[in-house]
C-alpha cells in the first residue's frame, strides 16, 4: 500500500508529466508555424513521450489500488523567439522534472516502499537521457546559429526522429 504522501506526490507527478506534454506540443506547434517541420517533429515526439510517462505512473497507481486524480493543466507559453530558446527552456524544464522524480524516489526510500523505488529507477534513468538530449540539441542549434543552410540541414535531420513507446508500456501490453 502506498503512503498518502507518496500517493499524493505521484498524482502531482502525473500532472507535471501532462503539463510537460502540453508544453512540448505547444513548442511543436510554434516550430511548425515557423516552417520548421523537423523541429516540430522533435517536440512532437517529446509530447508523445511525456504522455507515456504520465500513463506509466497512472498504470502504477492503478496496480497499487490507488486512485489517479487528474488535475487541470496550467497554461503554457505558445511562442518562442528562437529554436535555441526552445531547447534551452527544455533543458531547464527537464532539470525541474529530474528534481521532482528525485523527490518521489526520496519519499519511496523514506517509506521503505521497494516496489515504488524499483519503478522509479526507470524514471531516474529516463531523466538522465532527457537532460542529455536537450543539451545535445542546444549544442547542435548553437553550432548552426546564423547559418540558414545549417539550420535547414538540422531541421531535415530532426524530421527523421521516430517515436518509440516507453519500455514499461511495451512490457505491460505483452
Amino acid at each position: 500500500m502506498l503512503s498518502a504522501k507518496l500517493h499524493t506526490a505521484i498524482n502531482e507527478q502525473i500532472n507535471a508529466e501532462l503539463w510537460s506534454a502540453y508544453l512540448y506540443l505547444s513548442m511543436s506547434m510554434d516550430a511548425e508555424a515557423k516552417g520548421l517541420k523537423g523541429v516540430a517533429n522533435w517536440f512532437y515526439v517529446q509530447w508523445l513521450e511525456e504522455q507515456d510517462h504520465a500513463r506509466i505512473l497512472m498504470n502504477y497507481l492503478n496496480s497499487r489500488d490507488a486512485k489517479v486524480e487528474l488535475k487541470p493543466i496550467k497554461e503554457v507559453e505558445t511562442r518562442w523567439e528562437s529554436v535555441l530558446e526552445m531547447f534551452k527552456q527544455t533543458l531547464e524544464h527537464e532539470k525541474v522534472v529530474t528534481s521532482l522524480i528525485n523527490n518521489l524516489a526520496a519519499i519511496a526510500a523514506e517509506d521503505r516502499d521497494f516496489a515504488s523505488s524499483n519503478m522509479l529507477v526507470w524514471f531516474i534513468d529516463e531523466q538522465v537521457e532527457e537532460e542529455e538530449s536537450a543539451r545535445e540539441m542546444i549544442f547542435a542549434v548553437e553550432s548552426v546559429e546564423g547559418n540558414k543552410y545549417g539550420m535547414y540541414q538540422l531541421d531535415k535531420e530532426l524530421a527523421s526522429r521516430v517515436y518509440s513507446q516507453a519500455s514499461p508500456l511495451v512490457k505491460s501490453a505483452e
